[in-house]
């Protein structure tokens, strides 16, 4: 089989004239590109067209700025800690704007269509094995190879223990993919807005850090543009690759899949007007958005080293893993972000890989239409994920939690 760097081909929708832009600095990209995607594409159907780059949390922003002044991140963070089911109230003594943010922000939009969670559920137990491949190594590696997102990360305070970093991501992550997510006993609501309010925290603190101020092209991070882009090396990276690995998908389950994201974006903070309402939106949208914010950063390559070498202790402490999960990263992203990303390359792994894994694939999807396989690969799959969240957490109990500070230094 042909190695896999048209990857990158697919990030960009195969259009040479963004595959140079994606090799170009992002202010060049930018004011090449700019920002055409209509909001009539949205889910939201219409909108100002404002360019997300200049767009972040109207809501959330003034009050956890207003709860840093105050000094009431840490009693906010003990409140939550034991917040966690999606049906659950809210613990008692929170101050009363969080109280009515929270309670607002909970909410599923008007749009969201239980039918199509749940089928997404039965979609992420059948195809979970392509799912955590993509969404996990996948995507997290395309985000390194992001310069802003890696300096957020790297001098923010989950940049100085990335196993932690990992490890909540990894619950956010699981909650999205879980059967439950969206049903009353599920937890996706909770880490979506858990999450919510550490980017309001971060775009707080990380102007605060002369560190981040001097790499940073921009004075407030994590806009709406760089949520959509992270937003994009999930559900639209993973998408894109089972069709390259042509794993079977109807368009139900694929609409589906693209639902449930769609409701994660929203209770995330994304502005309905720049969720993309079809695939065919997502990926108009995902070949502009990343052409002008993917490059190399020095931030990204320590990251990247640091979550390969997690990687391959999870797989197979002490082996020769580590050249085989950088094999795996590369075949996973291509060579361009590979490159970018200081993944080295592996004579023997970057030529197996590439055989071996669509027979994998051709395998499992020959399986997918027997009786209990489904259910049977899915208890598979999530065992696997049970044990690399407990190898993460080191059997800790890990949470999402409001950052105080930056990466202390």
């Amino acid at each position: 089989m042909a190695e896999l760097s048209r990857r990158a081909a697919l990030l960009t929708g195969g259009a040479a004239a963004l595959g140079a832009l994606v090799a170009s600095s992002p202010a060049q990209a930018r004011a090449l590109v700019g920002w055409n995607w209509s909001p009539s594409d949205s889910v939201a159907g219409s909108g100002s067209g404002v360019d997300p780059h200049w767009v972040w949390d109207a809501d959330g922003d003034p009050l956890l700025a207003s709860l840093f002044e105050r000094g009431l991140i840490p009693r906010v963070n003990e409140l939550l800690w034991n917040w966690e089911r999606n049906d659950q109230a809210l613990p008692d003594g929170l101050p009363a704007d969080m109280r009515d943010f929270l309670e607002h922000a909970r909410q599923l939009p008007a749009w969201a269509d239980r039918e199509k969670l749940e089928a997404a559920a039965e979609f992420n137990k059948a195809r979970g094995i392509y799912l955590n491949l993509c969404n996990g190594p996948g995507g997290g590696i395309l985000a390194t190879a992001i310069p802003k997102e890696a300096r957020a990360v790297y001098h923010s305070a989950g940049g100085a223990d990335m196993e932690d970093r990992v490890a909540k991501t990894s619950r956010f992550g699981f909650s999205v993919g879980a059967l439950n997510a969206y049903r009353p006993d599920g937890t996706c609501v909770v880490e979506c807005v858990k999450t919510r309010l550490v980017h309001a925290a971060v775009r707080h603190l990380l102007p605060q850090s002369p560190h981040w101020r001097n790499g940073a092209a921009e004075d407030i991070p994590i806009s709406q543009e760089d949520m959509l882009v992270t937003w994009h090396t999930l559900p639209t990276f993973a998408m894109r690759t089972m069709r390259e690995w042509e794993v079977a998908i109807t368009d139900d389950e694929a609409e589906a899949y693209l639902h449930v994201w769609q409701v994660t974006a929203h209770v995330l903070g994304i502005s309905d007007e720049y969720i993309p309402a079809t695939w065919a939106a997502a990926h108009a949208q995902s070949d502009q958005v990343l052409a002008r914010n993917m490059g190399p950063t020095p931030e990204g390559v320590t990251l990247t080293d640091i979550l390969l070498g997690q990687l391959a202790e999870q797989t197979s402490p002490g082996s020769v893993s580590r050249p085989m999960c950088n094999a795996l990263a590369r075949y996973l992203v291509g060579d361009r972000a590979a490159d970018w990303d200081g993944i080295p390359r592996e004579p023997v792994w970057d030529r197996v890989i590439p055989e071996a894994w669509p027979a994998v694939v051709e395998f499992r999807e020959g399986l997918i239409t027997a009786p209990l396989v489904p259910e049977a690969a899915w208890a598979l799959d999530e065992a696997v994920r049970q044990y690399i969240y407990f190898y993460l957490t080191k059997g800790q109990e890990t949470k999402i939690v409001i950052p105080t500070g930056n990466r202390p230094e």
